[in-house]
């Protein structure tokens, strides 16, 4: 536990605050691009914390439901997991956690998918 850092090679700080805004659709900015950034550039050294991403990141949306009275369905609550703005980052990172453990761990990852 002396040096947690060294359990996933970090992208170097200065590459992620040298990205530039990325400018959006409505001409906004992007102000989570450093963080999709840092998320995307996440690389995995030791097994333990890829399987421990991989139980954290669930394989699909739980939240999405049909809610039913007397069999039919007046409600259906979309998948919340959309609306997360890391949404994608946060799904390839465990899809790089899945990769490290199959390719060059050699493990099963059947229990993950």
């Amino acid at each position: 536990m002396a040096n947690q850092l060294e359990l996933i090679d970090f992208p170097c700080p200065s590459a992620i605050s040298s990205v530039p805004q990325m400018k959006l659709l409505g001409g906004g900015v992007d102000w989570l691009l450093p963080l999709r950034t840092w998320l995307n550039g996440l690389t995995f050294k030791r097994p333990a914390i890829a399987h421990r991403v991989c139980q954290l990141i669930p394989t699909q949306c739980p939240f999405a439901r049909d809610i039913r009275v007397l069999g039919k369905r007046v409600l259906r609550i979309p998948p919340l997991c959309k609306l997360n703005p890391l949404y994608e980052e946060v799904v390839g990172l465990r899809f790089r956690a899945l990769c490290y453990l199959a390719d060059e761990c050699g493990e099963d990852v059947s229990a993950y998918v």
